[in-house]
């Protein structure tokens, strides 16, 4: 069948689709309820979704373009997405077509080559829409959904340009309420279930706490964090709140995860968890972002200074970290550099650890220690001084 000069008049940004169609003699598309003629296609932004049922990131991706598509469509979009087979028979294209809403080109391996080839697809899946050449089409579109969802939608460099400028000055702050809710959920959740309003955690430091139970350094770090957030609820009274952002796998191991924890959570069907990863570029679990008052970002990093400082980092400023070096470097100017236990056998330095327990009082120290370095023996100053004053 030939393109007519109507098709070419109607559908500039097409002329290519219709044209391959044309040369293999396809005058329809198909969908679940039967045959679609091509004029069907008109006025609608046209995308071509490259894909196979024997791939894997193809089939993990399929859904999540379902969920766009009828999003999409409620929303009374004109999008239209057409289905292009990778598969190696008809049996298999049927098969993978079935879970798709939307229409296909119809199996034909001389139309796919010439597809693939005009559309340089070099992977799949693949998600191409058609526009005229002024209008610039963003970069890896399969990765804008996935970050973006139905928001990623006309899928322009213009839009994902805009999209990202969000993410920005929702990374930088302002205002927590924008930054955790929308406009279906106002609220974060707590292990027992019960909803805690977003507006009534404004005005406290925020911890944004990144992690999946299957991680073993996240579960260390919580049991560390726990007891950050327990002191700091007895001395800062209230001022400072955790809230999970899940990366767990299943709503299961979510689940796990809150049974432990004192704090609260975004609910783990909500997609927001994602987008605060992509906001934060969360790439490394754990991670703790902190919000401060103001509603503004105070640092990304929080992790190491928890690590470090414990409790003391609090409020996980700049300032505050550097306040604590300088009183550490104070402190450790007041000990003596060498020491002799009367209960060892070797000489002791001072050294910085991070953590460790206490050869004489048995109980954990961080920050100063006085150490032996032949052998696994450690002491608080505070235990020296007390070893020596009772061996007068």
């Amino acid at each position: 069948m030939a393109v007519s000069t109507d098709y070419k008049v109607r559908f500039p940004e097409s002329d290519d689709l219709y044209s391959i169609l044309a040369t293999e003699g396809i005058e329809f598309l198909l969908s679940h309820s039967g045959e679609v003629p091509l004029e069907y296609l008109h006025g609608k932004t046209i995308c071509l979704f490259f894909s196979a049922n024997w791939c894997r990131p193809c089939k993990d991706f399929t859904p999540e373009l379902v969920k766009l598509y009828e999003n999409l469509q409620n929303r009374g979009e004109e999008l239209e997405i057409i289905f292009v087979s990778f598969d190696h028979d008809m049996t298999l294209f049927y098969e993978h077509f079935w879970c798709m809403p939307w229409l296909a080109v119809p199996f034909n391996l001389s139309v796919l080559n010439k597809l693939r080839d005009k559309y340089r697809i070099s992977r799949i899946p693949s998600l191409v829409p058609l526009y005229s050449d002024d209008i610039l089409v963003a970069e890896d579109v399969i990765g804008l959904v996935e970050d973006y969802g139905p928001e990623a939608f006309p899928f322009t460099k213009k839009r994902k340009e805009e999209l990202k400028a969000i993410d920005d000055s929702k990374r930088v702050g302002g205002q927590l309420e924008k930054l955790l809710t929308h406009e279906s959920r106002n609220y974060v959740v707590s292990r027992n279930g019960s909803k805690v309003l977003v507006s009534k955690l404004v005005g406290k430091t925020i911890g944004l706490y990144f992690g999946a139970h299957w991680c073993p350094p996240f579960r260390s770090f919580t049991s560390q964090l726990i007891d950050v957030y327990n002191e700091l609820a007895t001395t800062e009274k209230g001022s400072f709140e955790v809230i999970l952002i899940s990366t767990d796998r299943d709503s299961r191991e979510f689940n796990i995860n809150m049974t432990n924890m004192p704090w609260l959570a975004i609910p783990y069907e909500d997609r927001t968890r994602q987008d605060l990863c992509r906001i934060f570029n969360i790439k490394l679990i754990p991670a703790l972002v902190i919000i401060g008052p103001e509603e503004k970002t105070v640092t990304t990093n929080a992790r190491e200074m928890v690590s470090l400082y414990g409790s003391r980092s609090f409020p996980f400023t700049e300032s505050r970290i550097l306040e604590l070096k300088d009183s550490l470097k104070k402190e450790g100017d007041s000990f003596p550099k060498k020491v002799k236990d009367k209960k060892h056998e070797h000489e002791l330095k001072l050294d910085m650890a991070k953590a460790y327990v206490c050869d004489f009082c048995k109980e954990q120290g961080r920050f100063w220690a006085f150490s032996c370095d032949a052998c696994d023996y450690d002491l608080h100053p505070t235990c020296v001084e007390e070893q020596e004053a009772s061996l007068v």
